[in-house]
């Protein structure tokens, strides 16, 4: 089974994404700030971590720059955020993001938009 972490501090928001890639076939683990996410993402190793941007103790931007700056790091990258304006997704993009995902978003379409990573990754 796929592993993927969710890192987001809103619960309601955390919960539902969790739902919806359960749902989907994943496993799911979960943080609520960016520390605890880099944490999970280096003792882990999941497949794909879908970031918001604004998280207590470090930016998404922020792991996501410590995920890419890693030797091989095999985790994708979703920013998930509700900086939405181009120079965000630019910005994440530039961090090593693999998509960017503002809110509001449908669950369906991020559901389809971590299947697309995943397949483009090297088997």
């Amino acid at each position: 089974m796929t592993t993927v972490l969710v890192a987001e501090d809103d619960r309601d928001i955390r919960d539902l994404v969790t739902a919806v890639l359960v749902r989907g076939g994943f496993e799911v683990l979960t943080a609520d700030d960016g520390p605890t996410a880099l944490d999970v993402v280096r003792q882990e190793s999941p497949a794909l971590a879908v970031l918001d941007v604004m998280m207590p103790g470090m930016s998404g931007f922020d792991v996501c720059r410590q995920v890419r700056s890693g030797p091989g790091s095999p985790t994708a990258v979703i920013m998930l955020t509700a900086r939405s304006q181009e120079a965000d997704v630019l910005a994440g993009f530039a961090a090593g993001a693999d998509d960017y995902v503002a809110k509001p978003f449908s669950p369906q379409e991020l559901l389809s938009r971590v299947r697309a990573v995943l397949d483009r990754l090297p088997t």
